[in-house]
């Protein structure tokens, strides 16, 4: 099973991501992969962090300001990605109940191995929740089920996702 979340910015996708992850977690289930949270300054959103679900280790995702790989006003640091995100991901592949990716966008997809890797998640039989960037729902709507989150929707959809997961996972 794949589900993937997608709404306009600001609307709750990484908090839903983990809301789900840190239940399942509480259920017993093995979550891997990672989230993405804003870093803010001076309550400005000047960049993103990785933090990894199986180990929290966290690195910096992007940066406003200058660099090689630049998405908007954000450099990107696709070597952390690639360290910290894609290692992740390899590791639930191998060790986790599902897979949890937040998120599938712009930013993430400058790193080659970080495309890989989604394609291989993709391709497996683990269960995937990731969170998916607007501008890349119409290249996902066919690996899975696309949940379009809202204000108005959160607590509904967080059950029913929820739901869902476990079906497929099965009762541990």
């Amino acid at each position: 099973m794949r589900i993937f979340i997608t709404g306009m910015p600001g609307v709750g996708k990484t908090t839903l991501a983990l809301k789900i992850a840190e239940k399942l977690k509480d259920l017993g289930y093995k979550v891997g992969g990672f989230i993405t949270k804003e870093i803010r300054k001076n309550g400005k959103r000047v960049g993103f962090k990785i933090i990894t679900l199986d180990t929290n280790e966290e690195t910096i995702l992007a940066y406003v300001g200058d660099g090689k790989i630049k998405v908007g006003k954000y450099a990107v640091f696709i070597e952390n990605l690639d360290k910290v995100g894609v290692e992740a991901i390899k590791r639930a592949l191998k060790d986790a109940d599902i897979i949890v990716i937040d998120e599938l966008g712009t930013m993430e997809f400058k790193s080659k191995k970080f495309s890989e890797v989604v394609d291989e998640v993709i391709k497996s039989d683990k269960p995937l929740l990731a969170t998916l960037h607007r501008n890349w729902v119409n290249k996902f709507e066919d690996k899975g089920m696309i949940y379009t989150l809202t204000v108005e929707n959160r607590d509904k959809l967080f059950k029913e996702i929820l739901n869902n997961i476990l079906m497929d996972i099965g009762g541990k």
